[in-house]
Parts: C-alpha cells; sequence; structure tokens
C-alpha cells in the first residue's frame, strides 16, 4: 500500500516531464515554481534517507472528505532547527506541487480523484545534512478511521470490560489486543468486540498491570486502522473499605438536623485513586448524590430521616466492592424535637391528615412527609403549603394495613424554587415524628411469665413484652390474673392492672399454703388480649407459722414478760423509794380491842344445851353495829394487807370439843397490872379508850387470856 524509500532521480524523472504552463502553489513564503523550470536534482540531490533524519511519513485522508489528505511525519535528530519542504506529484495528471518552509510535522493538501499520490518530504533542504521521506500511495487506501476519542476501562471478577466512542459511525467493530505491563510482547490473538462500543477481554489475573491497544476492523469506509496509544490498566480493587468510626451528633443551632461524621480505611497494597460515596434516602426519594474524596473521611448534615450510604475506592478502572451502611431515622425527642407536635387522622386506608402546631408556613412551603412500617421501606411525599398547618394526603402509594403501626415524620425544606430535593447535605430539616395506627386491635400473643422468691404470701413475676407485631395497637398496660384455691375448696380470683413500662411485679396479700395460678395479658384500646400460659404455685406453708410466731406469740410473750418483771421492780422501787405509812386501825392495840368487843359481846348469847348437841343462840342486837363495822374492816384489811398475822380466829375440831379437852380461860384480877404490853406503835391509853365502848367493864380474865396468847380461842360451854 505504501511505497517509500524512492531515489530523488525518480522524483526529478516525474517533474521533467510536467507541463509547462503548470504552476506549484505555495503559501505566502512559497514562490510558485514550475516544475520543468526547477532543477530539483541539483537542488536537492545531496539529501539523502537516513534513521535519525525525517522518518514515518504518512498521508491519509477521510471518508466524509476524500479530496484532502493529511500528511504526517517525524522529525530527525540531526538538528534543533527545522525546516521542511514537502513535494506533490500525481503522476496522471502530471501535477507537482512544492510546499517550501513548513515549519510543521504535518501538512493538509488536495488530491486529484483517484490517482496514485507520491509526496517527499525533506528536512533542511539546504543544509548538507538535509534529509528526505517519501510516500506513496492510491487515494482510494487512504481513509482512515482514527483510535476511539474515548477510552473506559472496567475490571470486574478477572474481566476487563472496555467502552470507547468514536468520532464517526464508519466503524462496526474493533480489536483489543493486551499484554502485562512488564512484558514485551502482546498477547494473541486480539480481542474482537461485541460491537462498535463494547469489548470483553476475560480471565485476567485480577492483581496485575495491564496494557491494552484499540483498533477498529477495516472496511470499505476504513481502509486504514491504526493501533491507539497504549492504555495502562491497573490492577482491580477486590478489597472492601472498612468502617473504623461514625458518630450521629446533635447540632444545637439547628434544630433537627444532625452531623453525621464517617471515617473508614483501605489496605495500602491495593492501587486505587480516590472514593466514592453514594447517598440516598431510604425512601427511595431522588435523588442518589454521589461524591468523589480523596479522604478517607466525610462529613454530612442530614435530617432525622433514614438514608442509604455506600463507600466505595476507586481507580481508573476498577471500583472496589462497596462497605454498605444504613443511617436509621432518629426518633427521640430530646434533640430539638418535641413529642406531640404532629397529629394523624385516617380517614381511610388510602387517605389521612397530618397537623403540626407551630405556624411553619411564615417560614416554609416546602414540606416532606415519610411514614413506614417496621422493618418495610419507607414511602414519601412532597408537597407545597402555605394557607394551613395541616395537610390531606390522597391516595397514598399502598394501603394502610390494619393493626399495623406506622411511624411518620415531617421534614421541612429551605428550597422554595421547587419541593423536590435537590441534594441529600443541608437539604431538609426535621420538623416532628409521630405514630399512629389505621385500625387498633386487642393483642393476639400474651408475655411469657417466670416466678421466683415465693414465700407464704408473695410471689415475684417477670414476664417478657409483647411482640410489636403482636399487640395491634397503643400498649395501654398488663392486666395480671390470679387465683386462689383455699383449703374449704373454694377459689378467689382477682386482676391487677399495672403500666406498660413494667415487666416485674412482687404479687403479695396471698394465703399461706395456698396453690396459686397466675397469666398476665396486654390491653389496648381495642381491649385485652389473649392470656398468657397458667403458671401454678403453691405458697409456703412454713413461713405461715413463722409469720404468725414472729407477728403474734412472741410479741405477746415478750409483754407478759416485761409486765410481769416490770411490776415486781415497780413494787421493790416503791417499797425502796416510797414506804407506806402504817394505818392506826391495823396496829396490834385496835386488833385486841376488836377482840374484846366481840367476847363482851358473845355474853349476851343465850345457849340451849341439850343432850346430844351444842347450840348457839344469837341475839339480836347485842353486837353494837360499829362493833360489827370494825370487825369486818379488820377482817377486810387483814385478808388484803396481811399487816397483823396475829388475829386469826381458829376453831377446834369437833372432837376436842366433845373431849372436854377445852382449857378453861385463864384471868388476872387487874388488867392493867398485866406485865405484858401490845407491842404496836399505837399503844397510848388515849387509842385504847377512843375504841372502848361506853358503859362496859373491862373483864380482867379476857385480859389475861389475851396476854397469855395472842392466837385466843373463842368456845362457848354448854350448862
Amino acid at each position: 500500500m505504501f511505497a517509500r524509500g524512492f531515489q530523488f532521480d525518480f522524483l526529478e524523472s516525474r517533474c521533467s516531464s510536467c507541463h509547462p504552463h503548470l504552476f506549484i502553489l505555495a503559501s505566502e513564503d512559497q514562490v510558485p515554481v514550475m516544475c520543468g523550470s526547477t532543477n530539483l536534482t541539483s537542488k536537492y540531490q545531496h539529501c539523502r534517507l537516513h534513521p535519525d533524519g525525517v522518518h514515518d511519513l504518512d498521508c491519509f485522508g477521510r471518508y466524509t472528505n476524500r479530496g484532502k489528505k493529511e500528511c504526517v511525519w517525524k522529525p530527525g535528530n540531526h538538528t534543533s532547527e527545522k525546516i521542511y519542504t514537502l513535494v506533490q506529484i500525481q503522476q496522471s495528471v502530471n501535477y507537482c506541487k512544492i510546499h517550501n518552509k513548513t515549519p510543521k510535522s504535518s501538512k493538509i493538501i488536495m488530491v486529484f480523484g483517484k490517482l496514485n499520490l507520491t509526496v517527499v518530504v525533506f528536512e533542511n533542504g539546504e543544509s548538507e545534512k538535509c534529509t528526505k521521506a517519501v510516500f506513496s500511495g492510491s487515494p482510494s487506501s487512504l481513509l482512515r478511521c482514527d483510535p476511539p476519542s474515548n477510552v473506559s476501562f472496567r475490571r470486574r471478577l478477572g474481566n476487563l470490560h472496555v467502552n470507547v466512542s468514536w468520532q464517526k459511525d464508519a466503524v462496526n467493530n474493533y480489536s483489543v489486543r493486551y499484554k502485562m505491563l512488564v512484558s514485551r510482547l502482546w498477547i494473541e490473538p486480539p480481542v474482537q468486540s461485541q460491537n462498535g462500543t463494547r469489548c470483553t477481554v476475560e480471565n485476567l489475573n485480577s492483581s496485575l498491570f495491564y496494557t491494552v491497544q484499540i483498533q477498529c476492523v477495516t472496511t470499505a469506509q476504513c481502509s486504514q486502522c491504526p493501533w491507539s496509544e497504549t492504555y495502562t490498566v491497573p490492577s482491580e480493587l477486590t478489597a472492601q473499605p472498612v468502617i473504623v468510626n461514625l458518630e450521629d451528633s446533635d447540632i444545637a443551632e439547628k434544630k433537627g438536623s444532625r452531623l453525621f461524621s464517617l471515617h473508614w480505611k483501605f489496605p495500602a497494597t491495593e492501587s486505587y485513586d480516590g472514593y466514592y460515596v453514594t447517598i440516598a434516602k431510604a425512601s427511595g426519594e431522588a435523588p442518589f448524590e454521589r461524591m468523589s474524596t480523596t479522604r478517607p473521611e466525610i462529613r454530612l448534615i442530614l435530617s432525622f430521616s433514614s438514608y442509604h450510604l455506600n463507600i466505595s475506592a476507586v481507580n481508573n478502572a476498577s471500583i472496589s466492592p462497596a462497605v454498605s451502611h444504613t443511617i436509621p431515622q432518629r426518633e427521640d425527642v430530646h434533640t430539638g424535637i418535641v413529642e406531640g407536635k404532629l397529629n394523624v387522622t385516617v380517614h381511610s386506608n388510602t387517605s389521612f391528615t397530618v397537623y403540626w402546631k407551630d405556624d411553619l408556613i411564615k417560614t416554609y412551603v416546602c414540606f416532606s412527609v415519610e411514614w413506614m412500617r417496621k422493618r418495610h421501606k419507607a414511602a414519601a411525599m412532597s408537597f407545597y403549603q402555605k394557607a394551613h398547618n395541616w395537610r390531606t394526603l390522597s391516595p397514598l402509594q399502598e394501603p394502610l394495613k390494619p393493626f399495623k403501626r406506622y411511624s411518620l415524620t415531617l421534614h421541612t425544606r429551605p428550597n422554595k424554587d421547587t419541593c423536590n430535593i435537590k441534594y441529600i447535605n443541608r437539604s431538609e430539616s426535621t420538623y416532628g415524628t409521630t405514630q399512629f395506627y389505621s385500625i387498633q386491635g386487642s393483642p393476639v400473643s400474651a408475655p411469657n411469665i417466670s416466678i421466683s422468691n415465693i414465700t407464704w404470701n408473695s410471689v415475684v413475676l417477670q414476664w417478657s413484652s409483647i411482640p410489636e407485631d403482636d399487640i395491634q395497637g397503643f400498649l395501654l398496660g398488663y392486666m395480671i390474673h390470679y387465683t386462689e384455691y383455699h383449703h374449704r375448696g373454694t377459689s378467689t380470683e382477682r386482676n391487677i392492672q399495672v403500666d406498660p413500662q413494667l415487666d416485674t411485679y412482687e404479687l403479695g396479700h396471698l394465703e399461706g399454703g395456698t396453690a396459686c395460678q397466675v397469666q398476665i395479658s396486654g390491653f389496648t384500646q381495642a381491649g385485652a388480649g389473649v392470656r398468657s400460659t397458667a403458671v401454678i404455685f403453691t405458697t409456703s406453708d412454713k413461713g405461715y407459722f413463722h409469720y404468725y410466731l414472729n407477728g403474734y406469740i412472741i410479741p405477746i410473750a415478750v409483754v407478759v414478760t416485761v409486765l410481769f418483771f416490770a411490776s415486781i421492780m415497780i413494787k421493790r422501787a416503791k417499797v425502796i423509794l416510797w414506804p407506806s405509812i402504817p394505818n392506826p386501825l391495823n396496829s396490834n392495840v385496835m386488833q385486841k380491842i376488836a377482840k374484846l368487843e366481840l367476847l363482851e359481846s358473845i355474853k349476851h348469847l343465850n345457849v340451849e344445851e341439850s343432850t346430844d348437841s351444842l347450840q348457839i343462840v344469837e341475839k339480836e342486837a347485842v353486837v353494837p353495829p360499829n362493833t360489827l363495822a370494825s370487825v369486818l374492816v379488820l377482817l377486810q384489811d387483814s385478808e388484803e394487807e396481811g399487816h397483823s398475822p396475829e388475829m386469826t380466829w381458829i376453831q377446834r375440831d369437833a372432837e376436842e370439843h366433845a373431849a372436854g379437852e377445852i382449857e378453861p380461860l385463864r384471868t388476872t384480877d387487874n388488867f392493867h397490872s398485866s406485865p405484858c404490853a401490845f407491842s404496836s406503835d399505837y399503844t397510848t391509853m388515849e387509842l385504847f379508850q377512843q375504841q372502848m365502848p361506853q358503859g362496859s367493864p373491862a373483864n380482867p380474865a379476857m385480859f389475861s387470856s389475851m396476854q397469855d396468847d395472842e392466837e385466843m380461842d373463842t368456845v362457848f360451854y354448854g350448862q
């Protein structure tokens, strides 16, 4: 196709027969010269072909403009200053043209039809070191398709995926040749593409670098398909970034927003250029924002919504497997969101109205509502509102499920141009969040119960919470159902209501030694749910005995003991600290006087004697009333106080009276002369006279008897 290395005499012989009136068109610094009048042999005969001179002369054209050809060459290494002269010859039409003093290493020329073309380039033609290069070819074979304008590579799972684009649509297929970076030989055969844009090279080593070139497949429109420049393809990224730290902190000056900071690392052995961070809302609301960074960290200002985050390392041919992280929705109310700011009224399974308290329309007109079930994808709807503090959403993307709990969040967006989100970072703030049910039901499952610390009158109950999906409504509390089975064959059933936050309860006031049955159920606005499996236990009877022993018997015994010893101690203390004052009526003298009065009264009794018995007849009004009273008082005081043990009435046995062994009373003539005196503190004559009855003479015999024996026997003899 190409003819190079023509000798200068060939060019000269062709120009010697040129038409005498054909002029050579040149640029401004070129002088038109007829080939016949130019002695090219003498002017450029010293120029020669040399490896270090001008070389690689090539001429080609495009399918879209076949009359225009471009000739390019590479300069030599002889001199730094280079001036080129290009001679264009088409033999059949005797056309010859000289382009003098061309400073560049390329030249656009015009050719005629399909005639063969010869081009000679002289480098520094007037110098002794002049070199030349020759090109020859047919114009129809000079249609070239350039290498692709854009090339992209992607390595994945040991394969290299090549995607190219061409300046013109004339290329239908292309070839790819490749070799390892350290190798000199290309791997044969080249790989053919599936079409004009995509090609896949298989079974590559993921850890190696490769060198790649691309060439189109020749056609009638592309007779020349040179190889492209060499592309270096780095190794495949097979490792995954590792998240080492993430922080979710509040922003004090911006309520409803949070600062999310993320740090990760990537193996140093991998050849990477940077990282791609892709973030999107979990609800699926557009857009999916991709950010590029060269540092293994990123900071984002986000709302309290849920987001999906992916991080990958990248180079010009590979994207590493991504590490994914889901930023959960924030539901806590202590970060600027006030509980109760939102309310939801459900109209049907495809319509509900959301209300907010604050007058937000003064600041915001663009809002977004997200609602979702737990472990399900969120649904979202943005809207424009500037007239009311409520919005009815209808129809919904999917109908609301009955007995399922939904979480709803309202976001505000500062951009007033459009309520659709434009970007993720710094795009919105969260106003509030709440939960709602379309229809509430009663719980369909019950807690699991365990018991511990069983005593004679109490037991500790513990239970697990009811799964949220089984509650079917907002849990208002738990109901404890327990039944006591008494020994009498009767039973008592009671119910206790506790708060929904509790998971333990001490059940008290039980009867000792009694069997009990316990069940627990949760209840919502729709009513109580199913009861748990019954747990049966028996309270301890030993504790019952110890309870009464410790609670009643021992305290009573202690009180009695304390009172007993206290009374003794009080009496002893009273004797020591407060001695008793003697009562004059209890003295020995007064006791003797009482005895004398009694004897004096006996004198007036009538005694009736019979042969078989002794009878004592008492006359009325013989004993003075005051004397009897004194005697009774004396007897009573003597029994209670015990101060006069000397005064004791003794009646001898009937046998002694029958035998006549009664000793006669001993008398004395003079009472006052008796040597025996009463041993008492009150023995004065004055007291004695006060107690003696008026007009009653003293009986000396009685006094004598009293002096001899204090324990005087009182008897009557029969006539």
